[in-house]
């Protein structure tokens, strides 16, 4: 029976709650405006703080008619100002709260009250709008479906401090895209926001629009060159923007400033505007991410400074080098692995609960920074791998529950496996490819993605990882990544399979063929993707590599094999492509039996004829290849081939490329023709 009462007492707990909050809905309708006016004044000062008596008058329906109030002009400004005031604290609370709220249309009634002439007024409106628009569940696009509102917007910046704050808020927050890049620089967004960096005193007020507008230059130039190149020659006072961004990274300034103007330089200079040998990059921006890696900053800075920083060193290697040696980097990273350590200096016990819960952000960092250290420099690898349990770090990361941190540790992991020292040492010792694999049976393509291209690394010849990768069962999964909708993963699978087939006995290759299958591998020599193409052709080159393997092959799949290769060579493909199936032509035709099928097919001899006289020394070096191999003397059947191919015209050729300029064309022309003498 406890059971059918619990719902009926439910009701009456949620009618006693929402009763006690409905008399200020009702007095939202009194026909006295100042009885509503302070009805507004008492609804605003009861939910402050207080989330439950917000959701309580929003599902009392107190939304709707503080809507309707603001928008009529005769509310009076004092009780619309304070309409906007009670919607904005109303934002303040949980996440449903603001979605309510736009699903009541507020964003649009808040739009049109910034037309008012009033100032209070105004400001309300854009102070609400900057706590709805801040929420991850309100729409950015809202901003943007009336062409009106930004530039709008814009002339409102001139009106007060308040209204350059919530405005740069706006602006940093709904700029989520290049098409909002592109329209607020189209509204001048840089012109009109510059000079608000520049501020004779550091009051609070002052301070804080200077953070909001510094915020907006760091979304606007975020990977957009059109921006940074134009914020590059920007004239503040008569000062260089950049030299005002750097006079905000001095230690002296607040830490979130600092941070930001690093940010704004750093994208500046990944979107080519700033030379990375530059002295604010090298002296100023690097030194000052490097020093929010410290363990005196709070998480969060450390989280962003680590990932700032290994997106501004990631395409560098010198500034590669010079993060690594800066204060101890690669050490110091170390930390924040341990982070909060039980011996914590944190007394604070909400700053404590915050952090145990974001402690993965710090691992996530951490790896992401490692990665971009170790992309280029062999010495600098080294070190990262001597750090303290990096290994058994990496490892656990590839298994955390927070796929940010997974990706973060194959990130890493695919940097360091570009060591060819360390794919014998370390990565042998920690067995990384047992969690490797793991990842590969099911993870998000971004990660799948990262896997599988350090999976490519673990199955060069010279890993101990693949002997056991291949017995693991690596083929099939391959395979299977070479029919995956994404470009990058059939990449992926083709590549790590043509790493796997060098050099490797006739059983592997025939393990990939079977478990390939023809129709799949003629499917990829049609891909649209060309790099798809020329892995797919590196794999076929492989594969068809010592002769009693191209014979092998070519027995049981010569005839597909010469029509895709004649389908390439007759395509628009580039240079590249039409090289790599030339060098697979001169792999067939150093087969003992497998060479017949190039001479009984005068189509393509024609055609390596034609690539012989190109204009261009790859192609008629890897024609030049075939031919040289087709009439090697010491194999049964030379004389044949080689009266064949002096009929055909191939011994002119061959003289006129012995007078060639380039020495490797010409040595190889004299090669072939010596077999003719012999």
């Amino acid at each position: 029976m406890a059971c059918l009462l619990e719902a009926p007492l439910r009701i009456s707990v949620l009618s006693e709650v929402t009763a006690s909050s409905r008399h200020y809905v009702d007095r939202l309708f009194d026909p006295d405006p100042q009885k509503v006016l302070l009805g507004v004044i008492d609804m605003k000062n009861a939910v402050i703080g207080n989330n439950k008596q917000k959701a309580n008058l929003i599902v009392l329906g107190a939304v709707p008619r503080l809507l309707y109030l603001l928008q009529q002009d005769s509310s009076g400004a004092e009780l619309r100002t304070e309409c906007a005031v009670v919607l904005g604290s109303l934002a303040m609370g949980t996440e449903n709260n603001v979605k309510s709220l736009v699903d009541c249309h507020i964003i649009p009634a808040l739009l049109q009250g910034l037309l008012s002439q009033d100032l209070k007024f105004i400001e309300a409106c854009l102070r609400c709008l900057r706590t709805v628009f801040i929420s991850t569940v309100t729409p950015v696009q809202l901003l943007y479906t009336d062409a009106a509102v930004i530039p709008h917007l814009m002339s409102l910046l001139s009106r007060s401090r308040r209204t350059q704050e919530y405005i740069c808020q706006i602006f940093s927050h709904c700029c989520k895209t290049p098409d909002h890049q592109t329209i607020l620089y189209n509204h001048g967004a840089i012109q009109n926001i510059a000079h608000l960096l520049i501020s004779s005193s550091y009051k609070f007020l002052l301070l804080q629009v200077q953070m909001q507008a510094l915020k907006c230059f760091s979304v606007l130039a975020y990977e957009n060159p059109q921006v940074s190149m134009t914020l590059v020659n920007v004239l503040v006072d008569g000062e260089l923007l950049s030299q005002v961004f750097v006079r905000m990274m001095q230690r002296d300034k607040p830490i979130e400033m600092q941070l930001t103007a690093a940010k704004c330089l750093t994208y500046m200079c990944r979107a080519g505007a700033i030379r990375t040998d530059d002295n604010c990059i090298v002296l100023k921006t690097l030194p000052c991410l490097v020093r929010m890696c410290s363990k005196e900053r709070l998480l969060e800075e450390r989280v962003d400074g680590a990932e700032t920083l290994a997106y501004l060193i990631e395409p560098d290697v010198e500034l590669q080098r010079i993060a690594s040696i800066t204060d101890h980097l690669i050490a110091m990273l170390a930390d924040y692995f341990k982070y909060p350590s039980s011996v914590s200096a944190i007394t604070d016990i909400k700053r404590l609960d915050h952090d145990l819960k974001h402690a993965h952000e710090l691992r996530q960092a951490a790896f992401k920074l490692y990665a971009s250290l170790g992309a280029n420099d062999e010495d600098i690898r080294k070190k990262i791998i001597e750090t303290e349990n990096m290994m058994d770090r990496i490892v656990s990361g590839l298994s955390e529950s927070s796929i940010k941190v997974r990706l973060a540790a194959v990130r890493c992991l695919h940097s360091l496996s570009r060591s060819v020292q360390q794919l014998r040492t370390s990565f042998q010792d920690h067995a990384v490819w047992k969690p490797l694999m793991k990842l590969l049976q099911n993870a998000p393509e971004e990660v799948l993605v990262m896997a599988s291209s350090t999976l490519c690394n673990l199955l060069l010849e010279f890993s101990p990882s693949k002997e056991p990768i291949l017995e693991s069962g690596a083929i099939d999964l391959l395979c299977s990544l070479t029919q995956s909708e994404s470009p990058a993963l059939r990449v992926n699978g083709i590549w790590a399979l043509m790493n796997m087939a060098f050099q490797a006995e006739q059983k592997i290759k025939m393990d990939i063929l079977r478990a390939l299958s023809t129709e799949q591998l003629f499917r990829l020599l049609s891909d649209p993707d060309v790099n798809v193409l020329m892995k797919t052709l590196g794999l076929l080159r492989n594969l068809l590599s010592t002769r009693p393997h191209i014979d092998q092959i070519m027995s049981s799949h010569g005839k597909q094999i010469m029509q895709a290769v004649t389908l390439i060579l007759e395509g628009e493909h580039n240079i590249e492509v039409k090289e790599q199936t030339l060098c697979i032509l001169a792999n067939i035709a150093d087969g003992t039996t497998a060479k017949d099928l190039i001479m009984i097919n005068d189509d393509i001899l024609q055609k390596i004829k034609y690539y012989m006289g190109h204009s261009n020394v790859k192609l008629q070096l890897a024609a030049t290849f075939c031919i040289s191999n087709l009439i090697w003397n010491e194999e049964e059947g030379s004389q044949e081939r080689q009266d064949r191919l002096r009929e055909m015209g191939f011994v002119d050729i061959l003289h006129k490329l012995t007078q060639s300029t380039d020495p490797s064309l010409c040595d190889r022309a004299k090669t072939a023709m010596q077999q003719y003498l012999a």
